[in-house]
């Protein structure tokens, strides 16, 4: 079952987080996952307006997310974005129509 990867990433420093946005895209195709949405165009339609930037991807399951955000390759991504951006990342699977 597909999993996804809910991020959400207030950016302090846009400079050096481009560094974290060319680093994160080569763990992401290692893992067999792909970008949904990166951070584009958005409009709150209910709610407190959200003004962090949200990235959603998907995962071919659970246990590749986990092993995605782990690894060597995405910490290197990690390491590039400290002191550039705060956020959240979630992840949970995906559903399945019965």
């Amino acid at each position: 079952m597909p999993a996804y990867m809910v991020a959400t990433i207030d950016v302090k420093d846009p400079v050096q987080y481009e560094e974290y946005k060319a680093l994160a895209p080569i763990a992401i195709k290692k893992f067999g996952a792909q970008y949904l949405t990166r951070g584009g165009e958005m409009e709150t339609l209910e709610g407190p307006e959200q003004k962090l930037r949200v990235v959603l991807v998907q995962f071919p399951d659970m246990d590749t997310a986990r092993a995605f955000y782990n690894s060597p390759e995405y910490k290197k991504a990690r390491d590039a974005r400290e002191g550039a951006a705060e956020g959240q990342f979630v992840i949970l699977d995906g559903f399945t129509p019965e």
